[in-house]
């Protein structure tokens, strides 16, 4: 009788302070069927162009908490007076069909989902950082986006000063430099991850 190899998913969570380019390499990642994208719940209000069920699901607050008694969640943060959290369910389903799963998610819901009490979610996490080259080039960046006034920029900068001491917390850490540089990096270790040992069935 021939045996096959076959494989569970593996979560892979990517955090990154503010401009440090993590959106845009998560956008160009889900232009690919390589694994399912995690959409998170919300209770912010959309955004301009913003899509429910595709960007975030946006929830009331009532609602949320509602799903967090339940335990719905396999985490959850209050961000700035506004909950979010990442939805348990379909995540598993993901990873027991060996699908693997993105989420993009701050350094406070990666510490939580490594601390997870599931040794199975804890075994399928791969988390990688994206490191910005320096707080000067993340300044640039969030000036060029344009989005911020300088006292918010001012305190994106200090909030990511922090964010950034956790790089040692993550299994991968990727200095930041092009997009398409980001991309090839991620893309090695999507591939070095899907063939470790450790994550192979023999059946």
């Amino acid at each position: 009788m021939n045996k096959e190899f076959s494989r569970y998913g593996i979560l892979f969570v990517v955090s990154a302070p503010s401009g440090a380019g993590k959106s845009t390499l998560c956008d160009a990642l889900r232009q690919t069927p390589d694994f399912v994208y995690s959409v998170s719940c919300t209770t912010r209000a959309p955004r301009a162009g913003e899509i429910d069920g595709e960007d975030y699901h946006f929830l009331s607050e009532s609602d949320f908490r509602a799903r967090v008694a339940a335990g719905e969640f396999l985490e959850h943060a209050n961000v700035h007076g506004k909950f979010y959290g990442t939805l348990r369910d379909p995540i598993l389903s993901n990873l027991h069909s060996g699908v693997d799963v993105l989420i993009d998610i701050d350094t406070q819901g990666a510490a939580a989902i490594r601390e997870y009490d599931d040794a199975f979610v804890r075994q399928a996490l791969a988390d990688v950082f994206i490191m910005p080259p320096d707080l000067e080039e993340l300044g640039r960046r969030l000036t060029k986006r344009g989005t911020e006034t300088p006292a918010q920029i001012e305190v994106r900068l200090q909030t990511a000063a922090r964010e950034m001491e956790h790089w040692r917390d993550y299994r991968y850490t990727i200095i930041s430099q092009s997009i398409e540089e980001d991309l090839m990096k991620f893309r090695h270790i999507m591939g070095a991850e899907r063939y470790l040992s450790s994550r192979m069935i023999l059946a």
